[in-house]
Parts: structure tokens; C-alpha cells; sequence
């Protein structure tokens, strides 16, 4: 039975085990194993064998003419020669006749297939498959080709015979030299898989890609095809799936506004996405439960990491296309790379953010190409930027120090080679901020933090010096050995990007003191409320917020998280997709239609209330009872009656674990304290408007900006006052302004004036708790001996 089949020339994916990679390559064998073992979907077919390969290349002559001119390849580093043999080899392969014994049986199958499938002359996908291929420890991912919606049965035996002039590829040869496989030892293997005719295709890992974190299983989808989304021509919708619970934890909606189909003659074709479907989510939240499903049966069943491809027909039938071990943390250390403490900076000018890819710091002079002709002018130790690579430009990537593109998501081809390969990796920078290419110049030094997906002007050399392995371990050392003492007045953290909220988490803050939503509007959702709302696609309001403030909440439970809701300006609502329609000129809109002001507003309360909706889905839905909720900008207790009025008819009411809190930056806010605290839990000093609405000091103005100074003694009365007037009627009060990360002493007064809490920038943390650690020590130590010097401002009122 075992010489029959490893004579063979054609299997039956029900006649194959992962065990015959030997017999049919890493793809063929895994789908049959799919087929015949693990209960999913999978498309039937069979596979041309090893067999079939060395028959055809030996009865051909081919294996004599392509070790004579692989001897002639001097330099794999060399692209124009590396293109030119592999070119050669490639052409002898195609013009050589199929022995008409093999291409009877391939035909022969093909007609089968038809007949077991009930369909005349079927759309089949011809795929590659090596022998080497899809190991462990390797990753020949898209070297050698696939052939999409192939139909007949003579076009069939034609494909198969250019796959197998792919095994010669220019990256499959450079990437086999790189290994060290040798090139007569690998055969190639055609699955002939019928086609799901696809609305929409992906990718799925059963592992986190950019963590090595394996409690979640990341799912990728665009729409139509899903080679687009491997070539990384469309940044694809990703979703974040815990293993455990199948829930979604994080989701990002990408705009897909090209597809790949089917042409009705065979084939496939470009097509461009409506607007209105490319940015929709590709998948329901149903399929994306049911794909992580699959995935965990058959993580389950290999008992390793896997990577699978998936597609969804236009019957809304879920099918599994392939499956393969994952190659790069299958082979790592996932727990000390996950406990790594990421370097991060706002002190540097940041020119473009994307998707981490491949984690890991670099630096060096920036080389854009956006032809693949032109990759032989690549330098080593340069920092490739382009729009997307593929596999034709794996000698160019082997050179790099660091790559960045325009395109793509976690799972294309670009962060795939570069995670194998080591080299940091930032991809997708269009949806994530602006397009690498148009604002990165050749010859240009720059500075990758791929861990945070960042790209910064010049060399960053604290950044880089600290991105070094030693360097990291000295920090790792360093940290274990530091001691934060617990304080009475607690300290808390500001944080605007949610994507931050994994790598700050381990810092000794007690929780978020001021999250703001602004960040999520401009990066991730791009377009006004009342525009979205009119569009009839409000819900992208609600689930964009949800998942970025539950990345925040998820991040730092149990400690709490403020929410401030939205505070921008009208000119910055206006420069949101749509915003013209809604907002006005106002020439100082730092004192006009802002905060509170919106929300009770017939013109925005809709808009508000899809932020309410968001805040409830994070709480009950997602289970994120740790989140709580702040009112910027409220003028008067009118405006607070009002806006906590909407707030009850959307569910939210103050509560043992809710919590409203107000923005204290208006003087009206201090004055009439003992009034507004009827309707709020505490208060959190916004000290840079406080002190410009007190000095009458405009704090965008360079010409006085020499009199903004959040020390003034007028600033430090009013502050002092709403601590006594909310402490008397049990509120809380904290400071969430840039005054504690500036100025030290301005810290210590706080805490002499009994401030409940003190929140600063992340860079600020682990500072301001030992001085507050410092302060609160001094004050017992001088309460206890009588002595101490005694502060002689007056700060009443």
C-alpha cells in the first residue's frame, strides 16, 4: 500500500495525512489532513505528487539543464543575476511538453473531481506546494504560485506545470540558499482544491502576531479573495478573538476599497468596492465566533500555533482553504518576549504611525521604492519604505534594518518575512495616519519603533540605545529591582492612544486619571457623528469607541479608568470627514461650542448619545465595570443637570461602580462647587483652561504665553477651595492637567492642599509617585516631631 501510494502520481485529499509531507508537501498533506480528521468545512480535491514532480523533470531533461544553470549563479545577493538564471530556468520548464501518461491522470482527476462535485468543468484554485515547505521551522510563504478560478481540464494540467516552474521563483531560490536547502532535493506537489466562490476572504492565527501571546486568536478578512490581503494590497478588517470566551476583544474596520473576484470565463479580475460596502466590516460577529472556533479545533487537533486561511461564499458558507504551522513563535521564547518592556517617547518629532508588525527598535537612512525594479539599489543597513512588498522583494528585505509600508495588515506578506527574518516591521502607516511614501524622502534618518508602530524624524539615539538587547535586559534588571512605596494620595495616569495601554499597564499608576476620546475619533474613526449618523452607519461611532476604551479598561483592571467624553473645538470637529455640514466659524472656539455645551444641544445630542452607547457596551457587554465617566467643559449646573438627565435615559446612572466626575477648568466650576456637586462623584482639575480662563490668558498665544504659569497664586486658591468644598460633601477631587508632570512643587502643594489624586503623563509616573511617597513622608515625619517648615502663603479664598 505504502509503495503504491509514494508511486502515485495524483492523491485524493481523503488519502492523505499531514505525515506525507514527503509525499505531497506541507499544503497538500495539511488539507488532507483537514479533510479526513478535523470536523471543519474544507473545499475537496487532490494532489499531484512528489512523485509526479521528479517524474516530470527527469522524463523532461530539465533536471540536468537546471543544475548547469544554478551553477552559473554566483551571488543570490546579486538580484539582476539571481533574476536573470531564475528567468532561464523557469522558461525551460514551461516549453517542456507534460509526458502524456502524468497529464492523463491529472486530467483524469479533474474530470472526477467534476463528478464528485456535480458540476461540469468546475472553478478549481491550482496551489503550490513543496515538499520543504510549511515546516516548523521555515516559511516559504508566497514563493512559489497559486492560480485562482482555473476551469477545463486542460488548463488544469497547464497550471500544474507552472507551479512547477515556480519552485524556481527568484524568492523561492534566494530563500532557499538563505536556509540552506538544497535546490534538487525539493519537489513540488499541485493541489487541485475546488474554488469557495468568495465574498469575502482571510487569514487567521492562533497565536497574537505581534506579541506571541497565545490567548487570542487574530482573524484578518477583506473582500473577495483573500490574496489581496496576503500581497497586502488592502489593509484588511482585523479582529482580536480570547481563545477561551470567543468573544471579540478588539476590532479594527479598515476601508477595503479594491476586491478580487471570479471572472465568469476563469480566471480573476480587479474590481473596485462601492463606498458605502468597503467600509463596512467584512464579517459578521457571528462567522468571526464561529472562524476562532475553527481555529481552536484545529490548533487543538495539531497541537501546535497554526495559520489558516479562511473564505466565506456568497451563501454565507464558512469554509477553511488551508492550514500550516505558524513559523515564527512556534520557535520563540512568547513568555520573555511578551514580558519585554517597550521603550516609548513623546519627547520626538513623530512623522507617520502604522501597525506594529515585527516588534523591535532600528535606525538609519531611509530608501523608498515603490518598483520592484529597482530593488538591486537597495543598500544593507538601509530602512526599506514602500507601499507593499511580496515576495519578489525578499533579497531587498534580507538587507534591510527596518521596514515600513503603506499597505497591508498583521498578516501580509510584508510582516510575515519580517518577523521571520527579525527585522522590525511597521505596515499599513495609510489608515493608521498618512501614506510612508508621500512623507519619508530617500536618504532621509529616521527611527523605527515597531513596537508601538511609530516612525520618527532623525536618529533617536536614546530610542535606539535602549532597543538593544543588552540594553533591554539592563532595563528588565532595573525595573525588577525598583521599589514604588504605597501613598495616600493616589496617582494616576493620562492616556490618549489605546494601542499604549498593554506597554503602560505595568507602570505603579492606580488607573487611567484621564483617558481622552479624542484620539480615537481622529485616528481610527475619521469621520463626524452627525455625518456617520446621517450616513446610516452610527454603529461605527459605537463599536470604534467600544474597542478602544475596553483595550484601556482591559489593560489596566482592576484599577479604574476615567473617561473624559469628546472635548473638541469646532474647527477640530470640522476637520473630521463631513464636518463642514455641521460645524461652525467660530473665531475662538477654545470659549465656544465645546463640552457640555454639545451634549444637550437638539443639533449634537444624538452624536452624544452614540458615546453614551459606547460606554454601556463597554460596561455590560464587554463587562468593563472598571470604567467611569468625566464632564469637560460645563459652564454651568444647568448644563450638569442636563447632561446628566440624557445619561439616565441611556443607562448610565452614578452608582457604587460608576462614577461621573466633572472637569474643573472653568472658575464657575470652583465658585459654585457646593452647587454642581449634587450632581457629580468628583472633580478633575483641567489646570491648563482653569488657568487661562483665571489669568485671562489666552494658552495658544506666544505673546503672553511668559504670563501662563499654573503656580500663580490666584490658581492655587481656587484649587484649594474646591478641595475643601468637595471634601465636605464627600467628593473626590484630582488634577489631571500638565502642572504635576512640569512642576515638582507644585505636586507637593497639592498634596499638602489634600488632593485625593495626582494623574501625569506616562513618562511622569513612576517620578511623581516617589515624590509624592517623598512629600507624604515629610508631613508625618514634621506632624510627629512638631518641627518642619510651615508654608506662609495664604491660600484661602
Amino acid at each position: 500500500m505504502m509503495d503504491a501510494r509514494e508511486n502515485a502520481y495524483v492523491l485524493w485529499f481523503d488519502e492523505l495525512r499531514r505525515a506525507d509531507v514527503g509525499l505531497v508537501g506541507g499544503k497538500s498533506s495539511s488539507l488532507g489532513e483537514l479533510t479526513s480528521s478535523v470536523d471543519v468545512p474544507v473545499p475537496y480535491g487532490y494532489a499531484t505528487t512528489a512523485s509526479a514532480y521528479r517524474y516530470f523533470m527527469e522524463k523532461t531533461g530539465q533536471n540536468k539543464k537546471i543544475h548547469k544553470m544554478l551553477q552559473e549563479l554566483q551571488d543570490v545577493e546579486d538580484s539582476v543575476e539571481l533574476h536573470e538564471v531564475c528567468t532561464k530556468i523557469r522558461e525551460s520548464i514551461c516549453s517542456a511538453t507534460m509526458p502524456e501518461d502524468l497529464a492523463e491522470q491529472i486530467g483524469k482527476a479533474y474530470e472526477e473531481l467534476a463528478e464528485k462535485v456535480g458540476e461540469k468543468n468546475p472553478f478549481v484554485a491550482v496551489r503550490s506546494s513543496a515538499t520543504a515547505e510549511d515546516l516548523p521551522d521555515a516559511s516559504f510563504a508566497g514563493q512559489q504560485d497559486t492560480y485562482l478560478n482555473v476551469t477545463g481540464r486542460d488548463m488544469v494540467i497547464r497550471k500544474v506545470k507552472e507551479c512547477y516552474a515556480s519552485t524556481f521563483t527568484d524568492r523561492a531560490v534566494y530563500y532557499r540558499a538563505k536556509k540552506n536547502f538544497d535546490h534538487e532535493n525539493v519537489a513540488l506537489s499541485a493541489a487541485v482544491q475546488m474554488m469557495a466562490d468568495a465574498k469575502a476572504a482571510g487569514v487567521m492565527f492562533t497565536v497574537n502576531l505581534a506579541t506571541g501571546a497565545d490567548d487570542s486568536i487574530m482573524i484578518e478578512g477583506s473582500w473577495g479573495l483573500g490574496e489581496y490581503i496576503v500581497q497586502g494590497t488592502v489593509t484588511p478588517d482585523n479582529f482580536v478573538v480570547d481563545k477561551d470566551s470567543l468573544t471579540i476583544t478588539s476590532r479594527r474596520i479598515n476601508e477595503k476599497s479594491i476586491e478580487l473576484i471570479r471572472k465568469e470565463g476563469g480566471d480573476v479580475e480587479e474590481r473596485k468596492v462601492e463606498p458605502e460596502r468597503a467600509k463596512a466590516q467584512v464579517i459578521s460577529d457571528e462567522q468571526v465566533a464561529q472562524l476562532a472556533d475553527y481555529a481552536k479545533r484545529i490548533e487543538k487537533h495539531y497541537g501546535c500555533y497554526m495559520d489558516m486561511e479562511w473564505a466565506v461564499d456568497h451563501k454565507d458558507r464558512l469554509w477553511v482553504l488551508q492550514a500550516r504551522p505558524e513559523t515564527v513563535w512556534s520557535k520563540k521564547n512568547k513568555e520573555k518576549k511578551s514580558e519585554e518592556e517597550t521603550v516609548m517617547t513623546t519627547d520626538h518629532n513623530v512623522l507617520v504611525k502604522g501597525l506594529p508588525a515585527s516588534p523591535g527598535m532600528a535606525a538609519g537612512k531611509c530608501h523608498v521604492i515603490t518598483d520592484p525594479k529597482d530593488i538591486d539599489t537597495f543598500k544593507e543597513g538601509e530602512v526599506l519604505v514602500t507601499t507593499m512588498t511580496s515576495p519578489d522583494w525578499v533579497p531587498a528585505m534580507k538587507k534591510a534594518v527596518a521596514i515600513v509600508t503603506d499597505a497591508g495588515g498583521m498578516t501580509c506578506h510584508a510582516s510575515i518575512v519580517s518577523r521571520e527574518l527579525g527585522i522590525p516591521c511597521v505596515v499599513g502607516t495609510k489608515s493608521r495616519s498618512v501614506e510612508a511614501t508621500g512623507v519619508l524622502k530617500t536618504g532621509q534618518d529616521i527611527t523605527i519603533d515597531a513596537r508601538n508602530g511609530i516612525i520618527y524624524d532623525g536618529i533617536v539615539a536614546d530610542l535606539v540605545k535602549k532597543g538593544t538587547p543588552a540594553a533591554q535586559a539592563a532595563g528588565t534588571a532595573a525595573v525588577a529591582a525598583e521599589y514604588f512605596p504605597p501613598t495616600g494620595t493616589r496617582v494616576l495616569m493620562n492616556l490618549g492612544d489605546p494601542d499604549l495601554a498593554d506597554k503602560y499597564a505595568s507602570l505603579p499608576c492606580d488607573g487611567i486619571g484621564l483617558m481622552r476620546e479624542e484620539f480615537i475619533w481622529t485616528t481610527f474613526i475619521h469621520e463626524h457623528p452627525l455625518y456617520l449618523i446621517e450616513t446610516g452607519r452610527p454603529e461605527k461611532v459605537v463599536d470604534m469607541l467600544a474597542e478602544g476604551i475596553s483595550k484601556v479598561c482591559r489593560a489596566l483592571a482592576p484599577r479604574p479608568v476615567v473617561l473624559r467624553f469628546s472635548d473638541f473645538k469646532s474647527g477640530e470637529y470640522r476637520n473630521l470627514k463631513g464636518g463642514d455640514k455641521y460645524e461652525p466659524e467660530e473665531p475662538a472656539d477654545l470659549l465656544g461650542w465645546r463640552g457640555a455645551s454639545r451634549y444637550y444641544d437638539p443639533k449634537y445630542t444624538d452624536a452624544f448619545r452614540l458615546e453614551l452607547k459606547a460606554v454601556r457596551k463597554v460596561r455590560e457587554e464587554y463587562g468593563l465595570k472598571n470604567l467611569n465617566c468625566m464632564i469637560p467643559f460645563c459652564r454651568t449646573v444647568d448644563e450638569a443637570e442636563k447632561v446628566t438627565a440624557i445619561m439616565r435615559e441611556e443607562g448610565l446612572e452614578r452608582g457604587p461602580d460608576f462614577k461621573l466626575l466633572l472637569m474643573a477648568e472653568i472658575p464657575a466650576n470652583i465658585l459654585l462647587a457646593d452647587r454642581f456637586n449634587k450632581f457629580v462623584d468628583g472633580y478633575s482639575i483641567g489646570s491648563n483652561d482653569l488657568t487661562m480662563l483665571i489669568l485671562g490668558c489666552d494658552r495658544n498665544n506666544d505673546t503672553v504665553a511668559s504670563l501662563f504659569d499654573e503656580r500663580n497664586l490666584a490658581i492655587k486658591r481656587a484649587i484649594r477651595h474646591l478641595i475643601k468644598v468637595a471634601h465636605r460633601d464627600g467628593k473626590t477631587v484630582s488634577i489631571c492637567g500638565q502642572a504635576p508632570s512640569v512642576y515638582p512643587d507644585f505636586t507637593e502643594f497639592l498634596v499638602k492642599s489634600g488632593i485625593d489624586y495626582v494623574s501625569v503623563n506616562p513618562d511622569m509616573v513612576k517620578s511623581t509617585r516617589l515624590n509624592v511617597a517623598r512629600i507624604e513622608q515629610r508631613l508625618m515625619l514634621d506632624a510627629a516631631t512638631g518641627k518642619g517648615v510651615v508654608d506662609q502663603e495664604d491660600y484661602e479664598l
